[in-house]
């Protein structure tokens, strides 16, 4: 009975990570089509709003991972 209640105490003293896999990985796969896009075209991004969209898109992803990263340590 001991030992059980030692178990669920210590899985439940870890928190979970999954929040810190989803945003990392949303990141790198952003990271990953940026890349491709970026290699195809020469003008990418087209203009001054679409790259002020990518310096968005991309300062939330790396805050979130950030984030998540610190919350689930």
């Amino acid at each position: 009975m001991v030992h059980a209640l030692l178990v669920l105490a210590a899985e439940e003293a870890e928190p979970s990570k999954t929040a810190f896999y989803v945003a990392g990985g949303a990141l790198a796969a952003w990271a990953v089509v940026l890349g491709a896009i970026g290699l195809r075209s020469a003008d990418f991004p087209g203009s001054e709003g679409a790259s002020r969209g990518v310096i968005a898109v991309t300062s939330v992803l790396v805050i979130a991972a950030m984030a998540t990263a610190v919350i689930t340590a």
